[in-house]
């Protein structure tokens, strides 16, 4: 008991760094925020979701205290509860005569997708608490990097060179905040997330055996909710469609990674394997907003049709 308290409060502590570092707008301090999740993953998976869910109270009272009680809350919402509740769902396990039935690592997926849209949805409210506030604190952020990128001096007014208009273009930047936000927040997740399981695995305190990370198939439902997502974020306005927007974005990344999966499944005990999938690693390096679109139509085929199943002997497991 005693040392989960103390991993707890460690973890907390550490996880808050990271996370206040990013005040000094440097790049390495913006690559530390970026796994400011781990030290919570690690104590939530190494010990148990009582030391993840510490470390994230810790984290939150400990930046409150220093800086604001909004940045506490900020922690909280964006952080700490997200890795804690992760964690959690990572060790769930049900009773079965052939052994404990781990959480999958599909639906872990969609509540990564879900997780990052509603952190999305509350971003945009810690911005302005009605849409009007927030769409016109997005539009002078917008317009103030615009002008600074382009030198112009206070006053003058905002010209784009050829017929592109100003307002259309700050519009449309506005417009993809969401889910371009809400994807990067899926990737920062899963990889907090694989990291953390793989140092506590290494260590070995992970309690439930390394999944098979090639065989993740979100369930269906998914598949319904993206498509309510996109048709919502055609429609609705105000911070409904802002929501439906990041959703489609955080399923659309997380579909991406399915069809990466599948990719690494289907491949199994093919001649080529490797230069297969390091063409495809390099492609998507190199071409990433041109081949993620296409790893997601791959992962929805994936859970339409069930590719993996149709191809039983390249997708069998290995030894």
């Amino acid at each position: 008991m005693a040392s989960l308290i103390f991993i707890g409060i460690g973890a907390g502590l550490v996880s808050a760094l990271l996370f206040a570092v990013v005040i000094s707008g440097s790049p390495l301090a913006l690559l530390l925020s970026y796994v400011a999740p781990f030290p919570i993953f690690v104590a939530a998976l190494g010990w148990n979701h009582r030391a993840g869910l510490l470390a994230a109270f810790v984290g939150a009272a400990s930046l409150a205290f220093i800086f604001t009680p909004s940045a506490g809350i900020a922690f909280a919402v964006g952080i700490a509860l997200p890795a804690w509740w992760l964690g959690y769902l990572a060790l769930l396990a049900r009773s079965t005569p052939a052994g404990p039935e781990w959480y999958p690592t599909g639906r872990l997926l969609a509540w990564l997708a879900v997780i990052a849209a509603a952190v999305t949805l509350a971003g945009a409210l810690g911005i302005g608490l009605s849409h009007s506030a927030y769409e016109t604190a997005m539009r002078n952020a917008v317009q103030s990097f615009i002008r600074a990128e382009m030198e112009l001096p206070d006053g003058e007014p905002l010209s784009l060179p050829g017929n592109i208009g100003s307002n259309d273009l700050v519009s449309a930047i506005i417009a993809a905040v969401p889910p371009l936000a809400a994807a990067s927040f899926v990737l920062m997740l899963v990889l907090n997330l694989w990291l953390a399981a793989k140092t506590v695995a290494i260590s070995e305190r992970l309690p439930r055996p390394w999944p098979v990370i090639a065989d993740t198939t979100m369930p269906r439902t998914t598949l319904i909710a993206f498509f309510v997502a996109l048709v919502a974020a055609a429609v609705a306005g105000g911070f409904v469609g802002l929501f439906a927007m990041a959703l489609t974005g955080a399923f659309a990344c997380a579909f991406a990674l399915q069809g990466l999966a599948a990719l690494h499944a289907l491949t199994r005990g093919r001649p080529g394997r490797p230069a297969l999938l390091g063409l495809a690693y390099m492609l998507l390096i190199i071409f990433l907003m041109w081949i993620l679109p296409v790893l997601a139509i791959f992962g929805i085929a994936d859970i339409l049709f069930g590719l993996r199943k149709r191809w039983p002997n390249s997708a069998g497991r290995l030894p």
